[in-house]
């Protein structure tokens, strides 16, 4: 798969909007479960998943291929979702109280992460009692893999606020394992 994605980008930066649908169609579940868990909406994140794909296009030529395809595309969505909530000043909001709002639908349960959707059901659930800060710090931290510094660069936030969300983040979940057991 490694070939053919480097092959369907290297088509997509000349401009072949059909290799491109084929990245869309190999990335389409992953992207818009990383938008819900930052974002807790659905409707939004699926606003905000085509609004990563619009900017892929827009950007795919500044793609190096100095990572996979899929770590680029989850850096700009992870940027896509926070530079919403910044701008809709929902960045400092203390917590969801929409449950409906993690609803996960037949196709999601096909097409979000690879893991079991029993899984995702409790992940969205510990999650869901985060603030939508703590919930973004820790995605970026534990799933995407970014370093304190860059998530301050993305968010704007201090790196010692980073850590201290990402510290609250895992007490509070730790907290929900054990009641759970």
């Amino acid at each position: 798969m490694l070939e053919e994605e480097s092959q369907l980008v290297l088509r997509s930066q000349n401009g072949d909007q059909v290799a491109y649908e084929k990245l869309y169609r190999a990335n389409i579940g992953k992207v818009f479960a990383l938008c819900l868990r930052l974002c807790g909406q659905k409707e939004l994140a699926e606003d905000l998943a085509q609004e990563s794909f619009i900017r892929a296009w827009q950007k795919i030529g500044s793609f190096r291929g100095d990572s996979k395809f899929s770590s680029w595309l989850f850096r700009l969505t992870s940027n896509v979702v926070i530079g919403h909530l910044r701008k809709h000043n929902k960045w400092q909001v203390d917590s969801l109280d929409d449950e409906d709002s993690y609803e996960t639908s037949e196709w999601q349960q096909t097409q979000s992460l690879d893991r079991p959707f029993g899984l995702h059901r409790e992940i969205d659930k510990a999650l869901r009692c985060l603030s939508d800060t703590a919930r973004v710090v820790l995605i970026m931290h534990e799933y995407l893999g970014y370093q304190h510094n860059e998530i301050s660069d993305i968010t704007g936030m201090a790196i010692g606020t980073s850590k201290t969300h990402l510290h609250r983040a895992r007490k509070t979940l730790k907290a929900q394992a054990e009641q759970a057991a």
